[in-house]
């Protein structure tokens, strides 16, 4: 690999002695990755039962490793939702968040999904995982992996770090920031990474990093934690940022890492305080199965007062929840709906800690713990249901993907390798024919169409054919 002079004199000078196993790691092929979800399936299950052969990230009880031969992106698994694919290292920044259920949790930089995916399989469906990214397009790519996740208590935001900190001051109490950097640590994963890289970037990274750590910790409730990452080598990416961090906000507290096999501590600045470097962690290449990554665990002191001026109060968070707008006609269509399908409990199994919404004919499960606000775009905002259309209710694709197909009984069942699931997923209309065996039901009206036990998507019986109703964008290509 053709790296840039610049990066290589550097590297020379901040590992020493380790440089030449750092470089060779160049010339090693790059590790392929998976997380398996825990919402839809157990890791060990997983294992024993994946479609090909995957041996475990040593450091993430969901992590596996496959070989790019697999195809792992081609396989119904992960349409359903199954598993994300992912660079190891990247795994880790979620899985050392202590996120427990319950918990309000922010994503602030959170597209593709990776680490919000994995935040908000954590959550179990309880409490509130807030999913933010800058860029309209890569929010909505985020809003997509969420949803095929079957994640149903996630809020989906298109803001700048700045505006969603006047909104949620002291408010959340786990906060990941995964900041946009200059991607060193990811040039043998894609060398167009190193196509983009230039000398400066690392600097321009860093400015745009101190700006969105400062907003984080304002959001944090007192006793809160927030963990900070790069992709990067730069020290002024990663241990600087932590040290403005420190002077800016004396109310926020660096804390150890838990060590787990390969951690390595952070690299020490001159004139700084060395306890900052070891209570850092390093993931290099040439010691771990992975690509480069940084991370810092911060707490905020439990006596921290410093709340900034914004629109927003949680002591109001709960206000002007008085009423769904929902009719007791429309709750009666989606009431039928999950009668018509069998699925036990009713769409009250699904609520958990959110109510229901109807806004513009269109349902949705809100999360009780995201508040009224307003001035940011919201793409989504807890599980969307699905639409009310002339006394009939249609299910969206996103609530396919959150049920538990267990509890349903109007469902088809194909095995992986089935063609009748392929002719499925490419968004075509099944004849009566290609079902046999996979359901005990051809009655007219929706079918839950599965890959094994796991949603894919909708169907609806008529006649002796199921018409297709995966969305455009879910289709196989």
């Amino acid at each position: 690999m053709n790296l840039p002079v610049e990066f290589t004199e550097r590297m020379k000078m901040l590992l020493g002695d380790e440089y030449d196993a750092f470089i060779h790691s160049y010339e090693e092929p790059r590790h392929f990755g998976l997380r398996v979800n825990t919402l839809k399936c157990d890791p060990e299950k997983f294992e024993r039962s994946a479609p090909f052969t995957l041996t475990r990230v040593p450091w993430i009880l969901q992590g596996c490793y496959y070989v790019k031969e697999n195809t792992a992106a081609r396989h119904p698994y992960y349409n359903a939702g199954v598993y994300y694919l992912q660079e190891p290292s990247a795994m880790t920044p979620a899985d050392v968040l202590p996120v427990e259920p319950g918990e309000k949790v922010l994503d602030l930089c959170a597209a593709p999904g990776g680490k919000a995916t994995a935040l908000g399989a954590r959550l179990k469906g309880s409490g509130l995982l807030v999913a933010n990214d800058i860029s309209a397009a890569r929010a909505r790519a985020l809003l997509h992996n969420i949803e095929t996740f079957g994640i149903v208590n996630a809020a989906v935001t298109n803001a700048v770090p700045a505006s969603l900190a006047e909104r949620f001051p002291g408010f959340f109490d786990k906060v990941l920031v995964d900041a946009p950097c200059s991607g060193e640590g990811m040039f043998r994963k894609d060398e167009d990474t190193v196509k983009a890289w230039s000398p400066d970037k690392p600097a321009r990274c860093a400015a745009v990093s101190r700006s969105i750590v400062l907003s984080a910790a304002d959001m944090l409730r007192p006793g809160g934690m927030m963990l900070y990452s790069t992709c990067t080598f730069a020290t002024e990416e990663n241990e600087e940022v932590i040290a403005h961090l420190l002077r800016e906000r004396p109310e926020m507290e660096l804390i150890p890492v838990p060590v787990r096999e390969g951690f390595a501590p952070g690299i020490a600045l001159p004139g700084a305080d060395p306890a900052v470097a070891k209570r850092c962690v390093r993931l290099w290449p040439h010691r771990i199965g992975g690509e480069g990554h940084f991370m810092a665990l911060l707490r905020k002191a439990e006596d921290a007062s410093f709340v900034p001026s914004g629109t927003f109060s949680p002591s109001g968070a709960a206000r002007g929840r008085s009423g769904s707008g929902s009719s007791k006609e429309e709750i009666a269509l989606i009431d039928g709906f999950f009668e018509g399908i069998g699925f036990e409990g009713g769409a009250a199994a699904l609520a958990g800690q959110s109510r229901l919404k109807i806004a513009s004919s269109k349902a949705y499960l809100v999360p009780e713990a995201f508040p009224e606000i307003s001035g940011i775009s919201i793409l989504r905002n807890g599980l969307f249901l699905g639409e009310l259309k002339k006394n009939r209710f249609e299910p969206s694709q996103s609530l396919a993907l959150a049920l538990d197909a267990s509890l349903c009984s109007a469902k088809v069942r194909f095995k992986p390798d089935d063609p009748a699931l392929t002719r499925y997923l490419k968004g075509e209309v099944l004849e009566e024919g290609m079902m046999e065996g996979r359901t005990q039901d051809l009655s007219n009206g929706w079918k839950l169409v599965c890959v094994d036990e796991y949603p894919l998507g909708w169907g609806k019986m008529a006649g002796a054919r199921l018409k297709n109703h995966l969305p455009c964008g879910w289709r196989l290509s």
